[in-house]
Order: C-alpha cells, then structure tokens, then sequence
C-alpha cells in the first residue's frame, strides 16, 4: 500500500484532464464542471482509496481551479505555490515534534505536477514558463501536451523539440527519470528523450476490426490511447505509475522538500554550518526573549500613551478650574460693587 499525490495546472476547458487522469488508474474520478469565471484561483483536492489485485494506492489529485482564466495572468501560479509550501509546513511541524508519527501521518506533498501544454503546434506559452519556473524547486513537473491528435505527427515532433528548447533556455528543471539503476536505466533514458509526453484521452470504447478499443472516432479513422504509434499515453502510464513512482516519492521528500526545510530551519535561526551549531531549544529560548521583549515594548509604549493622556487630562481640569475661579471672583466683584452702590447714607 503506497499514496501519491498528484497536482495538474488547470488549462482551459476541454483540454481532457479529467479524461486523462480516468485513463491512467482505470477509474471514474469526480468531474464536476466548472464556469472558469472566478476572480481567482482555487485549490481543490480529492482523495480516493483505489485498489488493483492486492495492490492498494491511495491517491490524491489536486486541480488548480481558475488557472489562466484571469485578465492579469501575472501570479496565476500564487496559489499553486502557497498550497505546496503548506503541505511541506504540514510535514515540517510533525517531523518537529516530540511524538512524532510519520508513519501514520497523512502525507500531502505534491509527488508529481502533470502540467498540461495547450497544443498549439508552435512554441510553449509565457505564462506556462513562468508558472513552470516558479514551481520546478517545489514538485517533479512532467510536461504533457494534451489532445496531441489534434496536431499531425510531424508538428509534433517540432513542438516538442520547442519546447524543450524553451525549457533549457529558460533555466526551467523539469523531472527526469531516474538511469542510475540498471534495471531500468535504459528505458527511462529512452523517455527522458521522449519528453514531453504527447498524450490522448478518451472514456469511449470503439470498436476496431474485430475488436474494441478504448479510444477516439474520427471520420478519417480511430486514434487508439493505448497504441504506441499512436500517442504516448502507455509510456507515461509506465513510467509514472509502475516505473517510477517511488523515486516520485523519493526526489519529493529528499530534493524538494529538503530545500523547503533548510530554508525554513534557517529562518529559525537553527544551523549547523558554524562550530557551535544552534539548538532548537536555544532558538525557541531566543525567539521567545524577542517576544516578550517586544510584548513588553508595546506594554510600556501604551503605559506612556495612557500616561500622557492622563496629564492632559488633568492639565486641562486644572485650566478648567482656573477659568472658573476667575469667573467666581469676577462675579462677586461685581457683585460687591452692585451692593455698595446702592447704600444711602442716613443724615
């Protein structure tokens, strides 16, 4: 029994990543129709329990709601990125505590990101470069150019020499299948070239000669998922789901978050480059100084406010009751003045 968490960037509509995912693990997952009018993007994730012979997988997809749908394109890619550092936050906080339990601990860190190309025949978009850019040092991104049988075999072959092309100038790392192990290195060499993966869809059973195939009918002929001469739908489903699947797991846990928690462990003042490495308890020890250093600033700042409004306070009541003294002697003056004015004197 083994979990994988699985994330695409959502393209617009049709382009068959619901379809494609259906064909992968051989399921009906949860297609719910969305309007693609929402001021942002949301994170939905679903978890199924699926279960092969005595093969059990928990699987859990993650679809990025809204992505590209916006007027400014700009931080399309935010969401994606916040959602990924708080499952590595997720696992960093159980790896810190005392009782630790990562055995039964729900893992949810993106194993693989299917990121969908639109196939346009030409050259990768800008804004799936820089989305692609911003998540390479976060999850395994494996390039996919959707309903591939809309271009002809030899657009293709340009497209995706584009846009690997584009990747490599652009400094974007994409991951590549392991070779370091015999078993399987001169496959998964055979696929690193392959990449991206040129793949078709379909939940239609089509009847072909004598037999039925799953895939899709055209008036010029049928386009099978599942013939290699066709797409590259049985490659990837090998090389993600039996191949390498553990080394998905693996790179997740030892590259990307890794580089998530260095940085996290940093920000806490917790190294061990130097000659006295800082402890955890040292850092909780000084982080809470600083704390209650600035909570006590606060607490003398508003001591001082309610000090000083405290004296204006009391200066005012004292000119207050300066000009009311000044109004009573006036007042008895004048009338002191008013009473002996009217004595007569008796002769």
């Amino acid at each position: 029994s083994s979990g994988i968490n699985a994330e695409w960037p959502l393209r617009p509509g049709g382009i068959g990543k619901s379809t494609l995912m259906d064909c992968l693990f051989k399921a009906n997952f949860d297609d719910t129709v969305h309007t693609h009018k929402s001021p942002g993007v949301e994170i939905s994730q679903h978890i199924y329990n699926l279960k092969e012979g005595n093969v059990k997988l928990r699987l859990a997809i993650v679809d990025s709601v809204g992505y590209g749908d916006q007027i400014n394109k700009e931080n399309s890619f935010k969401p994606l990125v916040d959602y990924i550092d708080e499952q590595f936050e997720n696992y960093l906080q159980e790896e810190l505590k005392i009782k630790r339990d990562l055995v039964t601990f729900h893992d949810s860190r993106i194993h693989v990101c299917l990121y969908f190309v639109v196939p346009t025949g030409h050259s990768i978009r800008s804004l799936d470069l820089m989305t692609m850019k911003a998540l390479d040092k976060k999850c395994n991104i494996i390039p996919i150019i959707a309903k591939s049988d809309t271009v002809s075999k030899s657009e293709l072959d340009t497209f995706k020499a584009n846009i690997m092309a584009e990747l490599k100038s652009n400094d974007v790392e994409i991951y590549t299948f392991p070779v370091d192990d015999e078993t399987v290195s001169e496959v998964n060499h055979e696929m690193n070239e392959m990449m991206p993966f040129a793949v078709v869809g379909s939940r239609e059973d089509v009847k072909v000669g004598e037999g039925i195939v799953r895939g899709r009918e055209y008036p010029w002929g049928v386009v099978e998922i599942e013939n290699e001469l066709h797409c590259d739908f049985v490659k990837l489903r090998e090389m993600l789901i039996r191949t390498n699947m553990e080394d998905l797991r693996e790179v997740t846990h030892r590259k990307h978050y890794e580089l998530y928690r260095r940085g996290k462990l940093k920000q806490m003042g917790i190294s061990d480059d130097g000659a006295h490495p800082i402890s955890l308890q040292e850092t909780y020890e000084q982080k809470r100084t600083e704390h209650l250093e600035e909570l006590q600033k606060i607490e003398n700042d508003m001591r001082q406010k309610f000090v000083n409004k405290v004296r204006e306070k009391d200066l005012e009541l004292k000119r207050n009751e300066k000009e009311l003294n000044a109004k009573y002697e006036s007042l008895k003056k004048e009338k002191s003045t008013d009473c002996d004015s009217a004595l007569i004197p008796l002769l």
